[in-house]
C-alpha cells in the first residue's frame, strides 16, 4: 500500500538532502520478497509521484539497494525508516550501502504500517477506531502478524496519534494569493488511493492557478452515509494522507456535510467540484451542493479512474489468506534478526576483555 506513513518517511528524506528520487519496486519483486502487492505497480507509480516531497521516482527499482544503485542516479546516499527489510531470504537489503557509510535512517510514524490497515480491512468492524483496547480487534492482530516466537516491534500494531506538529509538518503553509482560483472538493477521502490521485489531478488542472481545500468529514458523518465499519482511517490519518499530496493546499478537517453558504464565502469559493462517485443526500434529504449549484460554480468531474475505497478493500479480502500467510511470514524473519542481534550484543559485552 501507499499512506501517510511512507510520505512522512519521504518528507524525512527530503529534509536530509536537496533532490529526492524515491525507487519503487516491481510488482514481481514485491511479491517474491513480501507477499501481494494491495496496488498495482502502474497504481504505486502514479501514487508515489503525487506526494509533494518526491522529485522524481524510478519505476522498477530493485528490492536490494546496492552501491551501483546509487551511482547511476546520482545519489549521494539513501534512506529508509528506523524499521528493518529483509530479503526472502532473511539478508538485511541495505547491508552494502550501510557499509560504505551511504545509508541514513529516518523515523518510522508510529502507529500505521500495510499490516494495521490490512488487518482493519479484513476485521471489517468498527473496533479499528479505537482498536487497542477491543478484544475482538487484539485476537485478530494476533492472529494476523504473529511470528512463533512473540511480536516484532516492525510488523505490530500500535495507535496513531495526532500531533499539531505533525499536521504543520505535512501542511504546505502556504494562503491563496490575488489572482489565485479556489476550488473546494469534499468528502471522506478514506485509505486515500490512485482514484483520489486521479481526481485531485484533474481538479487542480480545472485552473491556471490553482489553491485546492479539501474539506474531510468526521468519521461518524462518513459512517452515516458509507456504513459497514467505514471510515477505515480515522480523521486524523485522512488529514495527513491529503495534506502529503501535491495537488491540495489546504485541509478542512471535519467539514460540514453540506456545501453552505458560510463555507463558500469564508473560503472564498470559486469553484466546487465532486466525481463521478454517488452524492448522498444530507440528513434532512436534502442535496448537499445545492448552494453551489445555485451559484453556478458547481462543477462534476469525471477523472476517467472509477476505482473506490470499497474496491481496495475487496481486493485485500480476496487475497486475505495470501496477506496473512505474509505477514506472518514477514514477523518470522524479523523476529529472527532481533533474536541475532540480541546474541551479537550478548557475544559483543561478554567478549574476551584485554588489558594493558
Amino acid at each position: 500500500m501507499v499512506h501517510y506513513g511512507h510520505s512522512n518517511q519521504l518528507r524525512q528524506a527530503k529534509a536530509m538532502g536537496d533532490y529526492l528520487i524515491a525507487g519503487v519496486h516491481t510488482d514481481a519483486e514485491i511479491s517474491k520478497h513480501k507477499g501481494p502487492p494491495v496496488f498495482t505497480q502502474e497504481e504505486r507509480y502514479k501514487m508515489v509521484r503525487a506526494i509533494k516531497w518526491v522529485d522524481e521516482i524510478v519505476e522498477g527499482a530493485p528490492y536490494v539497494t546496492t552501491l551501483e544503485t546509487l551511482d547511476k542516479h546520482n545519489c549521494d546516499f539513501c534512506v529508509h525508516g528506523d524499521d528493518i527489510t529483509l530479503t526472502v531470504d532473511g539478508k538485511d537489503t541495505y547491508e552494502e550501502v550501510k557499509r560504505a557509510g551511504r545509508y541514513r535512517e529516518c523515523r518510522r510514524t508510529q502507529g500505521v504500517s500495510t499490516t494495521d490497515l490490512v488487518g482493519r480491512m479484513l476485521l471489517m468492524t468498527k473496533a479499528h477506531h479505537s482498536n487497542i483496547d477491543n478484544p475482538d480487534y487484539q485476537q485478530h492482530t494476533d492472529n494476523f502478524g504473529k511470528g512463533p516466537k512473540g511480536h516484532s516491534p516492525w510488523t505490530g500494531v500500535s495507535q496513531f496519534l495526532q500531533t499539531s506538529q505533525k499536521i504543520i509538518q505535512f501542511a504546505s503553509g502556504k494562503e491563496p494569493q490575488p489572482g489565485d482560483t479556489i476550488i473546494y472538493v469534499a468528502g471522506a477521502f478514506d485509505l486515500f488511493h490512485i482514484g483520489h490521485v486521479d481526481f485531485l489531478e484533474m481538479v487542480y488542472k480545472q485552473a491556471e492557478r490553482p489553491y485546492v481545500i479539501v474539506g474531510l468529514h468526521f468519521d461518524q458523518e462518513v459512517n452515516r452515509y458509507k456504513g459497514k465499519n467505514y471510515p477505515i482511517m480515522n480523521i486524523h490519518e485522512r488529514t495527513l494522507s491529503v495534506l502529503a499530496c501535491r495537488y491540495v493546499s489546504e485541509v478542512v478537517i471535519g467539514a460540514p456535510y453540506a456545501v453552505g453558504k458560510d463555507l463558500l464565502d469564508h473560503f472564498k469559493v470559486d469553484l466546487v467540484c465532486h466525481g463521478k462517485t454517488e452524492v448522498f443526500p444530507d440528513k434532512d434529504e436534502s442535496d448537499p451542493y445545492a448552494e453551489p449549484k445555485r451559484r453556478g460554480i458547481f462543477r462534476a468531474i469525471d477523472s476517467g479512474n472509477n476505482l473506490t475505497t470499497d474496491d481496495i478493500v475487496q481486493r485485500i479480502i480476496e487475497n486475505r489468506l495470501q496477506f496473512e500467510a505474509r505477514n506472518q511470514k514477514k514477523e518470522a524473519k524479523e523476529m529472527a534478526v532481533i533474536e541475532a542481534m540480541k546474541k551479537r550484543d550478548q557475544l559483543d559485552s561478554n567478549g574476551p576483555k584485554h588489558c594493558t
